[in-house]
């Protein structure tokens, strides 16, 4: 018992106070004392889930930019503000784009995330340079907005016209980060997220936060990996064949995690994995592509992107 009654209240009863784990020894960490990156980790680590922006502007010229950020929430919603943070680079203490573009066109459409767009939305944070459209190295359609210049997210369950009407630094060392205060201008929902009140249901939506690590938090399932994009640009969705891209089995996870490698295997790769399985030579000779992008799509899944590769471009050579 941790209370007692007296008269009307309540009164507090040390001798009974024993809560679970209050006697074990904490590991106690002082931010001074830890380098920035391995501090990010244990921050990042702690504190999950969080909600994904995908955070869609443009720069001066007009060039688009896609990039997500998992320092993200709703604050307020009279005015319905929204706060993201980039942070500056740890590695070099440089800034990202999304922070320069909101400088020059203090405008974003914030796009929630959800399970089924998650590997594109990984590729999408792949530091490609800058001018180079993330739309389509995602593989995202690109939809216009009402009220503001940046596009967005087609497919994403709801999507959030913005003006910044603030941004606030919070220190100029790397990690530190800049926090950009939207006010939402526009608000778009996929009606097929809304319940039968009309209101965003939270099932239909299947949206994915971010955890520490690889690790990310679907809301209908729980715990799941999403390997990090290459620390160098690859292919990219708007790289694979259209043979291959416009697949009616592939869906845009299993596109965006063939666009995370930086080279297609090479022929003798291919010819050798070929010689080296009984079922993929199995399914290659029955020449129906449906069944070829299966198989891939069953490499896939389990996350053997190599193997799908593989097996997709052993099709388009026969």
């Amino acid at each position: 018992m941790l209370w007692q009654t007296q008269g009307a209240g309540l009164a507090f009863a040390p001798k009974f106070a024993t809560f679970a784990g209050m006697e074990k020894k904490m590991l106690t960490l002082l931010p001074g004392a830890l380098e920035t990156r391995k501090l990010h980790g244990y921050l990042l680590g702690a504190v999950g889930p969080r909600p994904i922006a995908l955070a869609s502007t443009v720069d001066a010229d007009g060039n688009p930019n896609l990039s997500p950020f998992s320092f993200f929430n709703v604050f307020s919603s009279n005015p319905p503000i929204l706060i993201f943070s980039p942070s500056r680079r740890v590695r070099d203490n440089t800034v990202k784009d999304t922070l320069e573009n909101v400088r020059q066109v203090p405008e974003v459409v914030i796009n929630t995330v959800s399970y089924g767009m998650v590997q594109q939305m990984s590729l999408s944070s792949t530091e490609y340079p800058r001018g180079v459209n993330e739309f389509r190295k995602a593989g995202f359609g690109m939809l216009p907005s009402q009220e503001v210049r940046p596009w967005r997210v087609a497919g994403a369950p709801a999507q959030f016209e913005c003006r910044v009407t603030e941004i606030k630094p919070l220190g100029d060392q790397g990690g530190a980060g800049n926090l950009i205060f939207c006010e939402v201008v526009a608000l778009h929902l996929d009606p097929e997220v809304l319940g039968a009140d009309g209101m965003p249901d939270p099932a239909l939506q299947d949206l994915v936060a971010r955890m520490g690590g690889n690790w990310y938090n679907r809301a209908s399932s729980g715990l799941f990996e999403v390997p990090k994009p290459l620390s160098h640009p690859g292919i990219g969705v708007d790289g694979i064949p259209p043979e291959i891209l416009h697949s009616n089995v592939l869906t845009g996870n299993h596109l965006g995690l063939l666009g995370n490698v930086d080279r297609l295997p090479d022929p003798e790769a291919v010819a050798a994995f070929v010689a080296e399985r009984m079922d993929v030579r199995g399914v290659l000779s029955s020449g129906d592509k449906e069944r070829i992008h299966e198989k891939a799509r069953e490499f896939l899944d389990g996350n053997d992107v190599s193997s799908a590769w593989k097996t997709l471009l052993a099709s388009t050579e026969n």
